[in-house]
């Protein structure tokens, strides 16, 4: 006679935050210089890593370079995206901010309010818009939420 395999039931612990926390920024300094900015400012390593390559309606290839850090706190991870690629944006709903900085950070309450309020505090900003993901209706902005 066969014997029946016992079945186990394995409650797993998952964050119900999941959401990422997201601001637009406006600044005149090129992404390689602001990401050691916010290097220092956050104390996070942002790198250099492959940019997001998108071709556009006629057939152009455009390049959006990315900064990422996840070598920090387990699972936490930081970004900083380009929203330019010459004339053209990776969020055409955004058209006034320059870069993207996200945060996330599945164990903690993620205020972006309180994010914002850093990142002005930063003298090559000229101004921070908290993104509201649930609001913007972007074909784009799945290369921003995985």
């Amino acid at each position: 006679m066969k014997s029946t395999q016992k079945i186990t039931r394995v409650q797993l612990k998952i964050s119900q935050n999941e959401e990422v926390v997201m601001a637009g920024m406006v600044s005149s300094e090129p992404d390689y210089k602001l990401s050691l900015i916010l290097n220092k400012k956050f104390s996070i390593s942002l790198r250099n890593i492959s940019p997001i390559i998108l071709t556009d309606d006629d057939g152009n290839e455009l390049t959006f370079s990315r900064f990422s850090d996840t070598n920090g706190a387990p699972d936490v991870i930081f970004n900083l995206i380009s929203n330019r690629s010459g004339k053209n944006f990776l969020l055409k709903k955004l058209k006034n901010v320059d870069y993207i900085f996200q945060v996330l950070d599945p164990d903690s309450e993620n205020n972006v309010d309180l994010l914002a309020a850093n990142l002005k505090e930063i003298e090559s900003i000229t101004a921070v818009f908290p993104i509201n993901t649930n609001s913007i209706n972007d074909k784009n902005l799945h290369y921003l939420i995985h």
